[in-house]
């Protein structure tokens, strides 16, 4: 069975071949020839296993070769990742034909996404938010639109996006054709197809690779000690043929703190969560798709964006809340058929999460093993050669190198510190009158300093001009110093961190 024989027009099939992809999935197979005459559809389909193109390939079609400029396709998606994910798919498979394709989300400037509308762009695919408030702006028309696809509405109902999807169907045409995908199918998405669909089609598809999840997927869990967990991170991305590897977290604070570990160690780590504006996600996912970064980290609702192929292993840091989260996270290794090793760190107050787990997929483990850095099982399961430590060589420089910790050298003074230190320095030479023992001592950085408290007569600044034509005036402040100038030198001298302080 190849694209062709379910009768997508060639220009179609020639833009995916172009790329290696040949013969559809099975939810692909099952989808495209309903969705080309015009049948709603509801696919009920998990993440990864080929809908883009079983709703995109019959949308672009239907739109034609040639369309004209104008919003007519709308796609729905829950998260900015997937939307990125989603548009790349759909230009791959118009890359032989003038449509043009528009992403909106949040996190990213209104007016490059505007310019698109304006431009004529005929697909739009956006997450609800920012479809909405274009759409009150008028700056996005959807009267005209053919063609609707909810993806991942289980997600969407799950951040919230109901009453926000309810909203954009009453803005599109009562007259259209609409395609729902959703992984499970709680009430509320039946009753939201039953009310803004017409007779759909209910098409339930495997996983292609679900009956080889086993057999393609090596599934190791250890129960691992949280202090312990880098160091064995750091010694399993040694192991032989790891390619590129995605880490899971559970917040993202514990993704922004393990990619700066893991980049201290000398690893090409980036990473994907909330904290980071739209642009730097963006920046991360492609340096990683492109190869550039090998070690990929992110949390559960980040991830959704990530479908890559060449993925060797995944990491669960913390172990997912359920078993549906760990197919998803575990299903981004051992895809299209390759192999993959996916790696569980059970922590001791969540021995009960992985019991449910092991029971609802059959796992048969239902107490893992304790794990440490040193355990010999960890090398021999995962082919770590023996005597690898949790730190590359050269791991130094690189930090170093990215501004981390190896960067402090002995002599440095943090920037932070030096007012303190030079108002420090300032009261002693005041109270031992050692003005010109102090000056010859001082760095040569500190001739720089501001020349705002002339009371001073101990800082550097005053120091450096004694020699520069105002001896007399040093030579008075200082016999005055030797007097004991009593109180009024206490407070000039008190004064002069407080005026450093100010110039700064």
């Amino acid at each position: 069975m190849t694209f062709a024989d379910l009768n997508i027009e060639q220009d179609i099939v020639d833009a995916l071949a172009g790329k290696g992809i040949i013969e559809p999935f099975p939810i692909q197979e099952q989808t495209i020839p309903l969705a080309l005459t015009g049948q709603d559809i509801i696919g009920q389909a998990k993440t990864g296993t080929g809908k883009t193109f079983g709703f995109g390939l019959p949308l672009i079609q239907r739109l034609g070769a040639d369309p004209a400029p104008g919003v007519k396709a709308l796609v729905v998606v829950p998260t900015r990742e997937l939307a990125v994910q989603v548009t790349e798919d759909l230009e791959l498979a118009t890359s032989n034909r003038p449509t043009k394709i528009v992403s909106i989300y949040g996190g990213k400037a209104y007016e490059g996404q505007i310019e698109q509308l304006k431009a004529g762009a005929q697909i739009v695919v956006g997450t609800p938010g920012r479809l909405i408030d274009l759409q009150r702006q008028r700056m996005l028309d959807l009267s005209h639109v053919q063609e609707v696809v909810l993806d991942e509405a289980d997600r969407m109902l799950d951040l919230g996006f109901l009453s926000d999807i309810e909203r954009i169907f009453q803005a599109v045409p009562d007259v259209r054709h609409t395609m729902l995908f959703s992984a499970t199918m709680p009430a509320p998405i039946v009753a939201l197809a039953r009310r803004f669909m017409s007779r759909p089609v209910h098409i339930r598809a495997t996983d292609p690779d679900e009956g080889l999840m086993q057999a393609n997927i090596k599934h190791l869990i250890y129960r691992a000690h949280s202090l312990d967990k880098d160091e064995v991170i750091a010694r399993i991305l040694q192991a032989e043929g790891r390619g590129k590897t995605v880490i899971f977290t559970r917040t993202k604070r514990a993704a922004a703190k393990l990619v700066e570990e893991l980049k201290d160690r000398g690893f090409n780590a980036a990473a994907v969560h909330g904290d980071l504006n739209q642009e730097q996600r963006e920046r991360a996912m492609a340096a990683f798709k492109a190869g550039k970064r090998d070690v990929l980290i992110a949390t559960d609702v980040a991830a959704r964006g990530i479908d890559v192929d060449d993925v060797t292993h995944v990491i669960n840091h913390t172990i997912p809340d359920d078993p549906d989260t760990y197919l998803h996270r575990a299903g981004r290794t051992g895809r299209a058929g390759k192999t993959g090793i996916a790696v569980t760190f059970v922590d001791w107050d969540d021995l009960h999460k992985w019991t449910l787990i092991d029971k609802a997929l059959e796992f048969g483990i239902p107490e893992p093993v304790e794990t440490y850095s040193s355990s010999p099982h960890l090398f021999e399961e995962l082919d770590i050669p023996k005597g690898t430590k949790g730190r590359l060589p050269g791991a130094s420089a690189h930090a170093a190198s990215a501004g981390g910790p190896a960067e402090k050298r002995t002599g440095d003074r943090p920037a932070r510190g030096s007012r303190d230190a030079a108002g420090s320095r300032s009261r002693s030479r005041t109270r031992s009158g050692g003005a010109e023992r102090s000056a010859s001592q001082a760095p040569a950085a500190e001739s720089t300093a501001p020349t705002s408290a002339p009371t001073d007569g101990g800082s550097p600044a005053v120091d450096g001009a004694e020699g520069t034509g105002t001896d007399g005036a040093a030579k008075r402040r200082r016999r005055r110093r030797r007097r004991g100038a009593g109180t009024g030198s206490s407070e000039a001298t008190a004064s002069a961190p407080q005026g450093t302080s100010d110039g700064e």
